[in-house]
């Protein structure tokens, strides 16, 4: 897998569009009279605030403090950057928030404090305790990040954690735990070598030793060698409290005979000798960003019998903490835990480990554009595996609760599990899984529309993300020009560049295009004009001379337009079977609305098969359909001969024996709402509706455009589907991004 180029200008723009930074504060209450403002703030707010001062426990049940974890930190060591400052930080600790919303739906509000004073810290973050049911410590330096933890846990009574720390280290303790599985060793007998003595590889060890790893068999080593007893230079509390009873001092000298291999240092930092030199079936967690100590491949060429994990997403077995501290704060969140122990965190690592073990869901393997099973490649599960919202925080909250940490105990697991699992957004894993599978393809994309920069944008961003190579059908100086004027002129080398006038294949598309519409009214000057001229035609011709492998456009006239040009070359039309899905993304729930773009005034014969189509492409998402046929009426009632199509979709669908669940005629909130639907037990549906059939275009369009307004849903689409090769046409209000996704979707043949 390609590693994914992101630009200064393209990381800056998302962070600027549609509005600056990651995060907004929305109500969760009604706000809209004054019977509202008055139960919000004054005089309703004044009862809970009674009865949490009678019994300050009631504060998890009557605000958001359960809910909701500080993201704290001054900056002093971002990422692989160094001591930037506590406001440079912000973008790093608003990304932490969106993270711990997105995997585990937990609140969080970063705080970045302007000060390198531990002690300024520590009172800062007690002071917020009433605030907070958590606080996430990030990108504070060693070794104030030890002593500024460490007093936390001992004076608050909520989770303090370093995730800087103890993620690294749970989720290293959860691949070790499979690596020494698939290796027939145990922890308790094998030779440990660390390179790294910061945060991550104490703690690292620190861990492993908590899970039965031996004192006199773990060897730490740091930039001046290995930490042994009675060594002076470079040391400090945190790296005696490991120092070894050894004659080693070099890495070299450690890693001959070595089991295990924990790398959280810097590229280049372990050689193949290094490798050569370790015990049989070495274990190997070349964890350093953004480059490992060795890679894979390096260590492969000299132990195949090595099982190797980084922390990279384009190498198997990732070490991703995004699968540790959302999960470890969702179950302490919900047993009111008053710290996150070692037997939590120990927890957290079986239950990934136990997790790697079992299948992989298929919508898993559809996101990552292959089938994964336990194995030396498989050791650790992917960060969207959608089971880890319900496994692992159910692991973790026994754990607390075993432990005496939990204030309020959870008494039926089972139900609380079946509560997570409503927690989890379906929404990301389809985005992920679509840019899976265009990555997997590789297609060389046609952009239509060089002359648009939010299209040459993306025409880059494709490229750059490894997707495939794009092709920008425009003119050569005019693209250059577009895009130093937009701060990307390195990529005017990058990007292929056609038109017409430098092409040798006019003449075949000439050719082409006359006998195909010869008997149509179309004589040569037409067909010079189209071939030559209209980028939409070009570009399609291009397409049927297998001069490429897909196609996007329209995001610069009206999609009935462009999809009348491509008309001219291919057959999108109703008549032969073309059908639009659009997906809307919506607070965690995805609805396909149908014919979106092709069918004006559909029949029901016509609705029948846009059903059939709108199914295929939820199956290409990781979806089971479930289609409605929506209309003003409900199982026939009131009485209209325009809903009467409605009403007989369904039973042409009957006819065909289709293998998935349809229903209707219904209105859409019947559809959508499974308590409106009870009233009707009669009902084929067993859930809310995932596909909804409308009447007619404009009715589907209307549909659309006031969710994307009026609700903020994320439109994909619509999504051709039913065309000869993988065409989709974006609409001309389109984002950078909408552009980008359509291509991922042409790409991943989701049509």
């Amino acid at each position: 897998m390609s590693k994914s180029k992101i630009t200064r200008e393209e990381a800056l723009a998302f962070h600027l569009e549609p509005s600056p930074g990651k995060l907004e504060i929305s109500a969760s209450v009604p706000m809209s009279t004054q019977r509202d403002l008055s139960l919000a703030y004054s005089p309703g707010v004044a009862v809970p605030c009674e009865e949490i001062h009678a019994n300050p426990e009631t504060a998890y049940d009557y605000t958001s403090k359960g809910n909701l974890v500080a993201v704290v930190s001054n900056g002093t060591a971002v990422l692989g950057l160094g001591n930037l400052g506590a406001l440079a930080s912000k973008p790093v600790m608003e990304g932490k928030a969106v993270l711990f919303k997105r995997f585990a739906d937990v609140n969080s509000v970063d705080i970045e404090l302007d000060t390198e004073d531990p002690e300024e810290i520590i009172k800062a973050c007690q002071l917020m305790g009433p605030t907070f049911g958590g606080i996430n410590l990030e990108d504070i330096k060693a070794p104030e990040c030890f002593i500024i933890e460490q007093r936390l846990k001992e004076t608050m009574d909520i989770p303090v954690f370093h995730d800087d720390q103890h993620g690294t280290a749970v989720i290293c303790a959860a691949g070790l735990i499979n690596a020494l599985h698939l290796s027939g060793k145990k922890i308790e007998d094998c030779r440990i070598v660390l390179n790294g003595a910061g945060a991550a590889g104490i703690a690292c060890l620190e861990l492993l030793k908590a899970m039965g790893a031996q004192q006199d068999n773990c060897i730490m080593c740091d930039t001046k060698g290995v930490i042994y007893q009675g060594r002076s230079e470079g040391m400090n509390q945190w790296k005696s409290a490991h120092a070894a009873r050894t004659d080693l001092r070099t890495l070299e000298e450690a890693m001959k005979g070595a089991d295990v291999f924990l790398g959280v240092s810097v590229k280049g930092a372990v050689t193949p000798d290094m490798v050569a030199s370790m015990a049989d079936n070495p274990v190997i967690f070349a964890m350093a960003n953004p480059d490992p100590e060795i890679t894979p491949e390096q260590a492969h060429e000299v132990r195949l019998d090595a099982i190797v994990a980084t922390g990279r997403s384009d190498y198997p077995n990732q070490v991703n903490n995004v699968l540790g501290f959302p999960y470890l704060f969702r179950g302490a969140l919900d047993i009111h835990a008053r710290a996150i122990n070692d037997e939590m965190k120990i927890a957290c690592a079986r239950a990934l480990a136990e997790l790697a073990r079992e299948d992989v869901p298929d919508e898993v393997a559809v996101a990552y554009g292959r089938k994964l099973s336990f194995g030396r490649d498989y050791i650790i599960p992917t960060p969207f595996d959608p089971r880890l919202i319900h496994v692992i925080p159910p692991a973790v909250a026994k754990a607390g609760m075993a432990t005496g940490v939990a204030r309020r105990p959870i008494v039926d697991m089972e139900a609380y599990e079946q509560r997570l699992k409503g927690r989890m957004d379906p929404t990301a894993p389809i985005i992920e899984g679509l840019y899976a599978r265009a990555r997997k393809a590789q297609a060389q994309m046609i952009f239509a529309e060089g002359d648009d920069l939010r299209v040459l944008r993306a025409a880059v961003a494709y490229q750059r993300a490894g997707h495939g190579k794009a092709v920008v059908v425009g003119r050569e100086e005019d693209v250059k020009h577009k895009l130093e004027a937009s701060g990307l002129g390195d990529a005017v080398r990058e990007l292929r560049v056609i038109n017409a006038a430098n092409t040798t294949h006019l003449d075949a598309y000439k050719g082409f295009l006359y006998k195909r519409l010869q008997r149509k009214g179309f004589d040569h000057s037409d067909i010079n004009r189209m071939a030559g001229r209209d980028r939409h035609v070009f570009s399609a011709l291009m397409l049927a001379h297998g001069h490429g492998d897909a196609l996007i456009t329209g995001a610069t006239r009206k999609s009935a337009h462009v999809l009348d040009q491509i008309g001219h070359v291919f057959d999108v039309s109703a008549a032969d079977g073309a059908v639009g899905v659009t997906a809307l993304l919506h607070r965690g729930r995805v609805v396909l609305i149908s014919d979106t773009l092709v069918h004006e005034w559909p029949e029901a014969e016509d609705l029948a098969h846009i059903a059939i189509k709108g199914a295929k492409v939820a199956r290409g998402l990781g979806l089971e359909p479930r289609v409605a046929f929506v209309s003003f009426s409900t199982f026939g009632y009131p009485v209209s001969e325009r809903a009467e199509k409605m009403h007989l979709a369904p039973a042409l669908l009957d006819e065909m024996g289709v293998d998935f669940e349809y229903e209707g005629d219904m209105t859409a909130d019947v559809a959508l709402n499974m308590d409106l639907m009870k009233d009707y037990p009669f009902s084929r549906l067993t859930a809310p509706a995932n596909i909804l059939v409308v009447p007619a275009r404009h009715s589907a369009s209307i549909s659309v455009k006031m969710m994307q307004q009026l609700a903020g849903a994320t439109v994909i689409g619509p999504i051709l589907t039913g065309v000869p090769k993988p065409i989709q046409i974006c609409s001309a209000s389109s984002t950078v991004n909408d552009i980008l996704n359509m291509a991922v979707v042409a790409a991943a043949r989701l049509g």
